[in-house]
């Protein structure tokens, strides 16, 4: 399998990583890792990097990873986890995998001119996205009988 993705560059790094296989064949992985926002980066927030499959993957393998990504980092001691998708994405893996779109996010710059913190930005980074997240209940707020 590539490590090609169909939009991005590979990250950094991640804290894991899943994969899906059929048949003794690699058809989907999925990065989750360090939130790239400072704003999320609480220590109990992790954030869904890639998700990359095969073309000619079965269906579902997306939200099997979404799915698996949520249970590990939950297993884990996390209590949320983050993705974005391209507002022209649909989003249906996530979606399906019990996922919430909470917010629509402005395109912006990882420029820093001020601090001589020059970056080649990707044609992306000019795009609008939903930011997706997955959260376990606030126990704090249940009744209790």
């Amino acid at each position: 399998m590539g490590v090609n993705h169909r939009h991005n560059k590979p990250p950094q790094g991640a804290k894991f990583a899943i994969g899906v296989n059929q048949s003794s064949k690699l058809v989907g992985v999925t990065l989750v890792g360090r939130p790239v926002s400072p704003y999320f980066q609480d220590g109990f927030t992790a954030e869904v990097l890639r998700v990359c499959t095969l073309i000619d993957c079965p269906k579902n393998v997306c939200s099997m990873l979404y799915g698996a990504s949520w249970r590990a980092w939950k297993a884990m001691g996390g209590n949320r986890l983050i993705t974005y998708t391209l507002q022209k994405e649909k989003g249906i893996s996530v979606l399906a995998s019990g996922w919430e779109k909470v917010a629509e996010t402005q395109p912006s710059s990882w420029n820093r001119p001020k601090s001589n913190r020059n970056r080649v930005e990707q044609e992306i980074y000019s795009e609008r996205k939903y930011r997706w997240e997955k959260k376990s209940r606030d126990r704090t707020s249940e009744k209790r009988d």
